[in-house]
């Protein structure tokens, strides 16, 4: 789950560091979203993911 945590932080911190006014370059409008939505999506999994009993 820490990871997941991490993923979505990373994501808003490559987000941030796009030099282009507004979030407009290629760091703010693709790669952070996507780090930031495979958080979101690991963190669901972590979630909702059985574990299993002995």
């Amino acid at each position: 789950m820490f990871i997941g945590i991490a993923l979505i932080i990373l994501g808003f911190i490559i987000i941030g560091l796009d030099g282009e006014p507004h979030g407009n370059g290629v760091l703010g409008l693709t790669i952070g979203p996507i780090v930031t939505l495979l958080g979101f999506v690991f963190e669901f999994y972590a979630i909702f993911a059985k574990s299993e009993a002995n």
